[in-house]
């Protein structure tokens, strides 16, 4: 909202005054001179540690932020909130005799800058590194104590060379679940060509290593291998001409960017076998030290459970369904099918079943026609469209029947949109009677129900009269016996435990587990991106390149955008940028594989955004390095597994909990590949994780709801107007588009960096939401004028500080016990706020310090000054480095011990406790903070106006919390 600048309106003649032209003065000097001396630069244990024992014997401190994409739109405040965090924990770090390292790089590839070229035709690298630059400018003015020698872009060729490093290590390895880790393909090759493992062929019939084509080895290894091309249901999004992964898919089938409908369509693809992984990514969460909420978001995608596989005959073949309730089996009365399950194709009948109801053939005249009708309505649907719960049920007949395997029963099988190919086999036994999904089903479609697990209420046994299905897990198992079985009787444990072992011995089905991961689709159609080292030679064969022919870069092309399509077209496919450059596509390359120069076709298809935040915290450890993806020694020192920290990773992780599955999971996934093939020791990429909260601000919308610009917005009782005409306010985030966008350049011009960094760090719990208000900053540049009066004198620019113990000019020293308990808590208290980055809490000890020294009135003695100064370098470290500077000190503030507290003034002289009787306070005493329950509650009944209150009563009970209360109950 406007107003006017009240620093700049308080700012007077006195030429030593702190204002915000010093601050800029003073923030612009010390930047230069961090960077000048490499203040920041933290040292690595080869070499640097080794020749400086002092050094060597610190501890060390890893603290990363989430890697930032550098926006056109450059920052707004909301954005260095995390940032200034992590600096001031850096900074006391380093003050605690920490070795710390902090750098921040940028996630430079993604659709963002694609999007602006296909727009301007300015190449993505020119406005990323635009981009890059101006964030770069307004990330030093902020003082942030980055180690710049280890920042780097992921659109950097000596940095994507290692990502795609990695891509190949990953495609040439398998996960071997006998010894439960990823190992070498050669590994694989070996044991097939030893006979030591079976091939299968395509009659099931076990075949010969030696005697397999080079395309079916290529296919049986691509069976294994943790990167490999499939034919899958991919989201085909025709409006950006690319193919989303799942979590790019709004719950109302839309593309998250762009806002274009999406499809489900059959390409082949990159994956990667993430799936390989769950219990191990399920497991090693609970040696993190992560947001509960995280781990239970992690958990809920990775969505283990525990069941049973069955084979349900129909025609020849067998539908394997996965269920967690298979002693439901009794009561399954029909099948369900994901519109794209393969088998749909091979059984279904040229013509509908004699006697086929109806409801179930949608009015159509052939079975293939209804489903192929059903197919392309479902393909309009996302997902989560699919699962959610509808009140009308979809779907069609088959019409073709399966046998339930324990009643022998022919039960018809369907396909509907709220089975998914992604979940289990894409196949259900629907059990209508005790799920509420099947239950709908059935109603809408008239289908039988059988109630096989005994209701709890007096609904009764015939679910034909039920409102809604009964599910239940404490129950017993009814209707449930057949020729060779029955569970009639049994709870559900023991209902699962029998059934189960009946299944297994027949060779139907056997105790299994389930995942709600799917594999992660690796592939986009896009130029900006990192391309796959990867070529293909005449039989379609997918070849890694060597080592040495990496990088593998982007080449220039003239159109950069894939080729797009009507949006709600789906039958459509993609074509991208690359495939288009046909000089780059086809090439004559000798591989080192003995076989000489040979002609191949790349690879066109570009890395996802994520690929390179996937282990950018290891490129921090040894940007330079062109000869291994990290040191060893390097990595093991600032990662390596620790006591209490068995799986290793980043000390602090700084970010937003919109990452809490995507980046996070995905960056893990990498990190355990790493681990098991020998390439790093930590098996975890961060061990502890933080979410920062937000900052939002207020919205002002017009009557169109349209935003208009909050800084023009005036209140006027209470009510908000924009050029004359009332708006709404509401809090929401803050963003260009809103209007409501304010740059920390503007709040350091008007108040200077370390006010900015304050006042974010004040505004509230680093963990919470919290609404932006300007009007509110010149509480903590109030702060810093006070700390600056406090050791300069504004009229002279004289230090005013006074040796301790001598008199001062004023004729008062100010170490009397007063202040040094004061200062002393203070220590104490920002001390351990800052190691639990309570920043909110640490500014308000030591504006209390500061305000006490200030109210003093005297000169401030040379040890609290001093102190003073210490304990808010982290928090403000320009301001710091001058004060610092200007008591004569002549190194950096940066290295310097932080106070420590001496006990003796922490601990309070006496407190204050409380007598009540009856409830009522009789009196007040003086008494030791550590004192004990018996000892006070002597010296409370002694007490004078404690007896005199008795007079006489007897005494029931006294109920002592001490040193603070006694409460005497009478008799």
């Amino acid at each position: 909202m406007s107003e006017t600048n009240p620093a700049a309106a308080s700012e007077v003649a006195a030429p030593h005054r702190y204002t915000a032209a010093m601050a800029a003065e003073i923030e612009a000097r010390w930047q230069d001179f961090w960077d000048a001396e490499g203040t920041y630069e933290a040292p690595n244990p080869s070499g640097d540690l080794a020749g400086d024992p002092e050094l060597a014997a610190k501890p060390k401190k890893f603290i990363m932020d989430m890697f930032p994409y550098p926006s056109g739109a450059g920052l707004h405040v909301g954005h260095p909130l995390g940032y200034i965090a992590t600096d001031v924990f850096a900074r006391f770090q380093r003050m605690t005799g920490h070795n710390v390292l902090h750098t921040l790089g940028f996630d430079a590839f993604g659709l963002p800058a694609e999007q602006y070229a296909v727009q301007t035709g300015t190449h993505p690298r020119v406005s990323t590194e635009a981009n890059m630059e101006n964030m770069k400018v307004q990330l030093r003015a902020l003082g942030l104590g980055h180690d710049k020698r280890r920042s780097f872009a992921t659109i950097d060729p000596e940095y994507y060379k290692w990502t795609q490093w990695i891509f190949l290590q990953i495609f040439n390895s398998w996960y071997d679940d006998e010894a439960g880790k990823a190992r070498p393909i050669s590994a694989l090759i070996a044991q097939f060509e030893s006979g030591d493992r079976a091939v299968a062929g395509a009659d099931g019939h076990a075949r010969a290593w030696n005697e397999l084509t080079a395309t079916e080895r290529a296919d049986t290894l691509s069976e294994y291998r943790l990167a490999y091309a499939s034919d899958a249901p991919v989201n085909w999004c025709p409006g950006l001409g690319t193919v989303l992964a799942n979590e790019e898919v709004t719950a109302d089938g839309r593309s998250e960017r762009g806002n274009f409908p999406v499809f489900k369509a059959k390409l082949r693809q990159w994956n990667m076998r993430i799936t390989a992984y769950a219990d191990r990514l399920l497991d090693d969460l609970e040696a993190l030290d992560w947001p509960e909420a995280i781990k239970l978001q992690q958990r809920n995608w990775i969505g283990r459970s525990e069941g049973a596989r069955v084979d349900f005959p129909v025609d020849g073949e067998a539908i394997t369904v996965f269920t967690t309730r298979q002693d439901t089996l009794f009561g399954a009365t029909y099948m369900v099918l994901a519109p794209e399950h393969p088998l749909v194709d091979k059984f279904v009948p040229a013509a509908w079943p004699e006697g086929t109801h109806g409801v179930w053939t949608g009015a159509h005249a052939t079975p293939a026609e209804a489903v192929a009708a059903y197919r392309a309505q479902a393909a309009s649907k996302s997902d989560v469209e699919r699962q959610a719960e509808a009140k009308d049920k979809t779907g069609v007949f088959t019409g073709v029947y399966a046998t339930n395997p324990v009643s022998g029963e022919r039960i018809p099988v369907f396909i509907a949109d709220y089975v998914l190919m992604g979940y289990g086999t894409g196949a259900i036994m629907a059990v209508p009677a005790h799920d509420t999904r099947d239950f709908a089903f059935a109603r809408a479609f008239e289908l039988p129900m059988r109630c096989v697990v005994e209701p709890s209420d007096d609904r009764g046994t015939d679910p034909s009269t039920w409102d809604d299905a009964f599910a239940s897990y404490d129950a017993k198992i009814v209707n449930s016996s057949g020729a060779e079985v029955s569970l009639d009787g049994l709870g559900v444990v023991e209902a699962k435990a029998r059934i189960t072992e009946w299944l297994a011995r027949r060779g139907i089905g056997e105790g299994t587990v389930n995942f709600r991961l799917r594999d992660w689709l690796f592939s986009r159609q896009r130029y900006w991106g990192e391309p796959f080292p990867i070529v293909y030679d005449e039989d379609g064969v997918a070849h890694a390149l060597p080592e040495s022919m990496l990088p593998l870069e982007l080449p220039e092309v003239e159109d950069y955008s894939p080729r797009t399509f009507d949006p709600d077209d789906a039958n459509t496919s993609p074509e991208t940028p690359l495939s288009r450059n046909e000089d780059w596509v086809d090439v004559t390359l000798d591989l080192g594989d003995g076989r000489g120069p040979r002609k191949y076709r790349r690879e066109t298809n570009t890395m996802p955004n994520w690929a390179g935040s996937c282990w950018y915290e290891l490129r921090y450890l040894d940007p330079h390095n062109d000869r291994k993806l990290v040191d060893p020694a390097i990595e093991q020192y600032w990662m390596g597994p620790r006591e209490g920290r068995p799986t290793g990773g980043v000390d602090l992780y700084v970010g937003g909990a919109e990452h809490a599955v995507l980046h996070l999971l995905y960056a893990r996934f990498w990190s355990k590949v790493l681990f098991d093939l020998g390439h790093v020791s930590s098996a975890e990429p961060f061990h502890k994780l933080f979410n920062q909260g937000m900052i939002q601000a207020f919205v002002y919308r017009d009557s169109r709801g349209i935003a208009v610009p909050a800084a023009e917005v005036e209140e006027r009782d209470g009510a908000y107007y924009y050029q004359g005409e009332k708006v709404s306010r509401l809090l929401g985030k803050m963003g260009k588009s809103l209007k409501n966008a304010v740059t920390p350049d503007e709040i350091c011009d008007e108040y200077g960096a370390d006010t900015l960094r304050l006042y974010e760090m004040a505004m509230g719990p680093l963990d919470v939401s919290r609404p932006w208000d300007t009007r509110a900053v010149v509480g903590q540049y109030r702060l810093l004028q006070r700390l600056w009066r406090n050791v300069v004198d504004e009229t002279t620019g004289a230090v005013t500080v006074v040796e301790d113990g001598t008199e001062g000019t004023g004729g008062t020293d100010n170490t009397d016990e007063d202040t040094l308990r004061v200062l002393h808590k203070a220590i104490d208290g920002v001390r351990q706020d800052l190691e639990g980055l309570r920043f909110n809490t640490a500014i308000a000890k030591v504006t209390e310090l500061n305000n006490h020294l200030t109210k003093a009135g005297g000169p401030v003695s040379r040890t609290v000054a001093e102190a003073l100064v210490l304990l808010i370098a982290p928090l403000a470290p320009h301001i710091a480095e001058e004060l610092w500077r200007k008591l004569g000190h002549t190194d950096s503030v940066v290295h310097q011990d932080f106070p420590v507290a001496d006990p003796a003034y922490v601990v309070d002289e006496a407190v204050t406790c409380v007598v009540q009787i009856k409830g009522k306070v009789k009196a007040r005493l003086e008494v030791s903070p550590s004192i004990s329950d018996a000892e006070l509650e002597k010296i409370a009944l002694a007490d004078e106006k404690v007896v005199a209150a008795l007079d006489g009563a007897g005494i029931r009970k006294v109920i002592v919390r001490a040193p603070k209360l006694v409460n005497i109950v009478t008799a």
